[in-house]
């Protein structure tokens, strides 16, 4: 039995590239019957993979004299196979009233992870391997499914993950590997039994206080009295499948992205066009990008993203965790820093002085002025251009920004129209509208750079002088 298990552990690890020729692994054992059992399969592969192992232990410092026992246990256990042993002790307990916040799990998995890059990092090993069985498995797809996890969590656990330790540079990582994933709690019993192997046993695993320490004592009992005794091993095989379906669509929503992307952001059109899948995961990756990691990113806050970005008004912001916000100015959708305050823009106003160029530096434009006789050869083809009859003008022009209540009349109309309702026709975003230059007559807007002429001082027959203006992106 013994054997046997050792060899379908290491096909396992072969078909899933967990153990390499010459790898030196650096071993997870905290003395119960799942971490013993690892250290003695891959101590029985050691030959075939030409493996270096070295053994880690992680004293909490929760349960006193038992901890110390573990401890010694390990020890004695490394010695007796030749390895190298290390050993860390913490007060957990100490931390975690110092840390304030954080549950005491996600603690103590931080400063085993954080011991474990310590040890990798001066012993010069390549991969880290952990005891987590099939059990192990079915128990983190149930926790996920009942904290409302998507396709990520109910995948669970992979047989081999890239963890990047804090301070190390972003192209170094630890291969963390999982060799018993495939195995039974009843096997690693049962191959202990066989081997006549000691092994210490954690009471506080009985704690059903805790969620994962409930699932595995009542939940899963229950679960497989319902259906049956193979029920840890089917939600294990459920959640491979799931893990490859994953994989696909996280490849598709990459790619997605990187198409949807624009200088300033993400085209919302070609956005709205992805199926909602892919839309969920699209704004899950961008935001990642941008912050780092997803922590306090749920699925309520997606759904409210995309409620913005679907119905929500043409210009509008909302809040993300972490500090950012998601801005939708028409068809532009961007990520920005919520510290930086959201300043209403300074007024401005500048005399023009023809033939001196004119740098706007709240609109990031310089406007470009001369006097040149008529006839003109072409009227302008843009409105980054206009010309107009500078006998119709008065002597002082000023360019300002933008003011509630400006109204101007537009080049062939009769009537007057409100400077705002061009702004929402042309889809003019806020932040644009409240920088952008309009020239001035007096209290008569003549030109609005890029959007709008008036019908007032028109170039006609008479005209003998023409005042030419081009708006220039950049200051002077």
């Amino acid at each position: 039995m013994g054997m046997g298990l050792a060899n379908r552990i290491g096909g396992y690890s072969k078909e899933h590239g967990l153990l390499s020729e010459g790898d030196r692994i650096l071993v997870a054992v905290s003395g119960g019957p799942d971490s013993v059992a690892l250290l003695h399969v891959l101590h029985e592969l050691q030959n075939e993979f030409s493996l270096h192992l070295e053994v880690a232990h992680l004293q909490h410092g929760i349960r006193g004299a038992e901890a110390e026992e573990d401890a010694r246990f390990v020890a004695e256990l490394a010695k007796r196979l030749a390895l190298p042993f290390h050993l860390k002790k913490i007060n957990l307990p100490r931390m975690k009233s110092e840390a304030g916040r954080g549950n005491l799990e996600a603690l103590a998995r931080k400063e085993r992870y954080r011991f474990f890059a310590a040890v990798v990092r001066e012993r010069n090993l390549g991969k880290v391997a952990t005891a987590h069985t099939q059990d192990d498995q079915a128990e983190t797809v149930l926790m996920w499914f009942l904290r409302g996890s998507g396709m990520k969590g109910l995948g669970g656990m992979e047989p081999i993950h890239h963890f990047q330790p804090e301070g190390w540079f972003a192209d170094e990582s630890i291969a963390v590997v999982r060799p018993l994933l495939a195995v039974s709690k009843a096997e690693i019993i049962d191959f202990l039994n066989a081997k006549r192997l000691a092994y210490r046993v954690d009471r506080t695993n009985q704690d059903t206080r805790l969620l994962r320490n409930w699932i595995r004592s009542e939940l899963i009992p229950k679960l497989k009295e319902r259906s049956d005794p193979g029920f840890s091993t089917r939600l294990a095989h459920q959640a491979e499948l799931l893990r490859d379906d994953d994989w696909v669509l996280e490849v598709l929503a990459r790619r997605e992205l990187d198409r949807i992307r624009r200088a300033d952001g993400l085209d919302r059109e070609l956005f709205l066009e992805q199926p909602a899948a892919l839309q969920r995961r699209i704004l899950r990756l961008w935001i990642e990008e941008a912050r780092g990691h997803l922590l306090g990113v749920d699925f309520a806050h997606i759904a409210a993203l995309l409620e913005l970005i679907a119905t929500g008004p043409p210009q509008g912001r909302l809040a993300i965790p972490g500090g950012l916000q998601l801005v939708k100015e028409y068809q532009v959708l961007r990520l920005v820093k919520r510290n930086r305050k959201w300043k209403r823009a300074a007024c401005y106003s500048y005399e023009l002085r023809i033939g001196t160029p004119l740098g706007i530096p709240e609109a990031g434009v310089t406007i470009d002025s001369e006097r040149m006789a008529a006839p003109l050869a072409n009227l302008p083809d843009s409105l980054s251009e206009a010309v107009f009859d500078t006998a119709l003008l008065p002597q002082t022009l000023t360019l300002r920004n933008f003011r509630r209540g400006d109204r101007f009349q537009p080049l062939g109309l009769a009537g007057h129209k409100k400077v705002k309702d061009l702004f929402s026709e042309k889809k003019i975003p806020l932040s644009v509208r409240a920088t952008l230059p309009l020239l001035l007559a007096g209290d008569e807007i003549l030109w609005i750079p890029g959007h709008g002429r008036s019908e007032a001082a028109k170039i006609g027959p008479a005209t003998a002088e023409i005042l030419r203006l081009r708006v220039i992106p950049g200051n002077c």
